[in-house]
């Protein structure tokens, strides 16, 4: 399993204005709704697995909250796209 880190996928999109690059001619490309809920769902997953590890101790509980409110999204989402889980 390939562990990332929650900044990696930033650097993968392309320019905009979010990001700092004020050209307006490159379009920022876009992921896929599946492909958004799949990188969600690998943030959670590697969220998990850090508060899991022992990393961040002073925040711990709000990060556990922060997961779990994470979670109920992902799956309100699943409910309202009418797709099914992996």
């Amino acid at each position: 399993m390939v562990t990332r880190l929650p900044g990696e996928v930033r650097e993968r999109m392309a320019p905009s204005s979010v990001n700092g690059d004020s050209a307006q001619d490159a379009a920022p490309e876009q992921p896929s709704t599946p492909e958004l809920l799949e990188l969600l769902r690998s943030d959670r997953l590697w969220l998990l697995q850090q508060i899991d590890a022992g990393r961040w101790p002073d925040l711990r509980l709000d990060l556990a909250a922060l997961e779990r409110e994470l979670g109920q999204l992902l799956e309100q989402a699943q409910e309202r796209l009418g797709s099914p889980q992996p």
